[in-house]
Formats: C-alpha cells, sequence, structure tokens
C-alpha cells in the first residue's frame, strides 16, 4: 500500500519558521528538536507533520548509524555511515526547503514509525 502525504492546512509564517528549524536542529540534535516540537505543538497541523516527519528520520538514521557501528567491525560499516552523513545532510535541507515553503515533506527510505 503506497502511503501518500496527507493535505494539511495552509502554514502560516511562524509555522514554517519552526518547521525549518526541527529539520536544521535534526541535523546536529538528532531526533531531540522534532520531539520537542511533536510534544508541545499538538494545535499546529503543518507543523505537526514536519515534526512526525523529522522523527522519524531521524530514528531511522539513529537505526543505520547503529547497523553501521555494528558493521564498522568489517570495514563496510565506515562507508556506510558516510553515506548517511551525506543522507542526513541532503534530507535534511530538502526538508527544511520544504517547509520554508510550505509545502509537505515526505522522505524516501524512512521508516515510518509515528504516524
Amino acid at each position: 500500500m503506497t502511503d501518500f502525504p496527507r493535505p494539511i492546512a495552509p502554514a502560516d509564517k511562524n509555522s514554517q519558521t519552526f518547521a525549518v528549524l526541527v529539520w536544521i536542529g535534526t541535523i546536529f540534535f538528532s531526533f531531540i528538536p522534532a520531539l520537542i516540537v511533536y510534544l508541545l505543538k499538538k494545535d499546529d497541523a503543518f507543523l505537526q507533520e514536519h515534526a512526525k516527519e523529522a522523527l522519524n528520520w531521524a530514528i531511522t538514521m539513529l537505526l543505520l548509524t547503529l547497523i553501521g557501528q555494528v558493521l564498522a567491525i568489517v570495514l563496510i560499516g565506515f562507508l556506510l555511515m558516510g553515506i548517511m552523513f551525506i543522507a542526513q545532510l541532503i534530507f535534511c535541507i530538502i526538508g527544511a526547503v520544504k517547509a520554508s515553503n510550505g509545502q509537505p515533506c515526505t522522505l524516501p527510505f524512512n521508516i515510518r514509525l509515528i504516524k
């Protein structure tokens, strides 16, 4: 079954700014910014969707990092962790740009643990 992004209400500039900060914060602080916004801003649908997507992305990256650390024993993990670092930067920037444009963001390869 294919998951399509749910339509969300148009966002105001304050919500867009918070959503951009969630994505940029995810680069540096993993799941912490997304979790804080997800728990505190339940009344804003736009911000809630971006926080869920960023939180799912951070959890996915955390799981892949753990796998990469285990695989580092056989040296392929270092390559995997380098690729993940680049993917983290690229996809968080994509999320931030979509948030600043008021668009929903659905990232590929994202494990959707929080719906």
